[in-house]
């Protein structure tokens, strides 16, 4: 079996850390690395984990000057020896027999660059709505090809849940800083270049939902950040997959889908016209499209179609709507929101 590295940004999170790092019991596995990066903690994070590392052979803990996740991911990874990288995060707790299903899984499937695993929500499911159907979507997707499909409707992972061979850092690039949320590029870079990515079918991570989760408190993490880099990749998709490029037809036409839409517009693509459910919008034209109703939409072949809409439940809607017309996801349709 193939040696792990698990990567560890730490920052200010003495209360969670011993307990995200004894989830690994890494100290029992001869062939498991743990890689702490202290990211200039204040609270005392990184003495205690200097503490932990000499009771342990298998935790090793860089300090460095905060500079925040991206450059914590490059330091660690830069020193991992692992032929495979797991991720974790310091407020997040692994599952017994994580890293072996995991490592298993990618022995097993050399297709497979990165594999996941399905997460528990460990956090209020009524106060945090949003993010516990994000849980139940992500863990509903399994398949390479589930998950290149839906990719453009969100994140297909939980960052801390995942391992990936570490040599697709070398041929790929790793973690980019910007005005976008680091994993999900990569993710979109790396199955932009081919790299299949599946899940393993079992928990592996209780994914926590602290007030202070940067996903919260970040503005790379903003809608409109996702959507800035969604908009960049499903642009260069749509130019291999859609026949029509740089036509597309656009579910949605109110104000958000606009602005959302503008920002693949940016790269390129043309909208061709606007589906819309409100009859008051139908037969209206916006930025030279028209506004149609679905059943006026072109048959399977004819055009290509992505959905914007992103109220809740309406990608179920609109997806058995284009089955029992016979519209192909992937084919003749994507979901984008």
């Amino acid at each position: 079996m193939k040696t792990v590295s698990v990567i560890m940004p730490v920052y200010n999170a003495r209360d969670t850390v011993a307990l995200a790092i004894g989830s690994l019991g890494a100290h029992a596995c001869e062939d498991v690395e743990v890689i702490a990066v202290d990211d200039g903690s204040t609270d005392g994070s990184g003495e205690l984990l200097d503490v932990m590392a000499r009771e342990s052979g298998r935790l090793r803990v860089l300090h460095i000057p905060h500079g925040g996740i991206v450059q914590a991911l490059t330091a660690g990874i830069e020193e991992a020896t692992g032929e495979y990288i797991a991720r974790m995060d310091a407020d997040d707790e692994s599952l017994p027999g994580r890293l072996d299903a995991q490592r298993a899984f990618l022995d097993e499937r050399e297709d497979i660059g990165l594999v996941g695993g399905q997460v528990l929500f460990g956090g209020d499911r009524m106060r945090a709505q949003g993010y516990a159907l994000h849980v139940d979507w992500l863990n509903g997707l399994r398949t390479p090809e589930e998950i290149a499909l839906e990719r453009f409707v969100e994140s297909p992972f939980a960052h801390p849940s995942v391992m990936f061979r570490h040599d697709l850092i070398v041929r790929h690039g790793g973690y980019r800083d910007g005005a976008f949320p680091e994993d999900y590029e990569l993710w979109l870079r790396w199955m932009d270049a081919g790299v299949r990515m599946a899940r393993i079918d079992r928990p592996v991570l209780r994914w926590n939902d602290p007030p202070q989760r940067l996903s919260r408190t970040d503005t790379r993490y903003s809608i409109d950040a996702f959507y800035g880099i969604k908009a960049r990749y499903l642009s260069r998709y749509l130019q291999r997959i859609n026949p029509f490029h740089p036509e597309v037809i656009i579910w949605g036409s109110g104000r958000t889908t606009r602005r959302r839409v503008r920002m693949l517009q940016q790269q390129g693509v043309v909208v061709r016209s606007w589906v819309d459910v409100d009859p008051d919008k139908i037969g209206h034209v916006i930025e030279d499209a028209p506004v149609i109703a679905a059943d006026n939409l072109p048959g399977p072949g004819e055009a290509f179609s992505v959905s914007f809409v992103g109220n809740r439940g309406a990608r179920e809607r609109i997806g058995s709507w284009f089955g029992r017309h016979g519209y192909r996801k992937g084919v003749d349709f994507l979901h984008a929101a």
